[in-house]
Parts: C-alpha cells; structure tokens; sequence
C-alpha cells in the first residue's frame, strides 16, 4: 500500500465561515494536497490553499494535528491502494473573494461553520473537522 503525505487548512474569513473546496466535480473537502520534495507541511498548506482557492493571504493561528485516511476512490468509496496522513493548520483570511486555480478542483466556497461537516465528503475529515472545531 502507497502512503502518502498531504496538508491542508481549516481556512476563517472575517465572518467567520472556513473555506471548502470542490475535487473532480464529485467530493467536497477542506483545502490540501500532497507535500512536494523539499516543502514543510506548513508551505504546502499554503500553496494548495491557493491553488484550490485562489485565497493566497493567510495567517497561521496554530496546527490542529494529524490523522490518516484512506484516498477517495472514483466510486466515492475508499481506495485501500493508498492511504494519506493529512496534517492540518488553522488559519485567518481577510481575502473573501474566491478564484480556484487548479483545474482538478473546481469550485471554492465560504461556508459557515455549522454546514462544513455536512457538505465534506470522506466521514475521516468529518470526525476531524467536527473535532477541530470545537476550538474555533
């Protein structure tokens, strides 16, 4: 079984709402994606969070941890081939307007916090979100 490593961020406009994003037009989730060679956790939070978004402005307020789930499959169920350990971090953004980059992922929405966990997809990100959020 491949593991892989990614990052991603619980992402709060100024009103208070977290950033979710789209993936293949199928699976809704919190912003992240795998650590390149050389890159900390922390620089590719930030660079998927804007490369999903297009929010490219935001401020650390601390690291919310790690877990570990298996990869979405094309028929929504887990892919047992590959198994992801996700470290997230909670940040602020003043940026509201939202303008995807990547092609993969093409939609980014604010939503307010108590619709996140309805809309995510994987039931691991659920039970992460609902965790993390108990410190927003």
């Amino acid at each position: 079984m491949k593991k892989s490593h990614s990052a991603g961020g619980i992402v709060l406009n100024p009103k208070g709402q977290i950033l979710v994003v789209n993936q293949n037009n199928n699976s809704w989730s919190l912003p992240k994606g795998h650590i390149d060679p050389g890159e900390s956790a922390f620089q590719a939070a930030c660079r998927e969070i804007e490369e999903e978004s297009g929010v490219s402005r935001v401020e650390l307020v601390r690291e919310l941890g790690t877990y570990e789930r298996y990869k979405i499959g094309l028929d929504g169920k887990d892919d047992l081939t590959e198994l992801k350990i996700l470290t997230f971090f909670l940040f602020r953004t003043t940026q509201t307007r939202l303008r995807p980059i990547d092609p993969q992922n093409p939609e980014a929405r604010w939503v307010n916090k108590d619709e996140v966990a309805k809309l995510l997809t994987h039931p691991k990100d659920r039970e992460f979100f609902l965790q993390a959020s108990k410190e927003l």
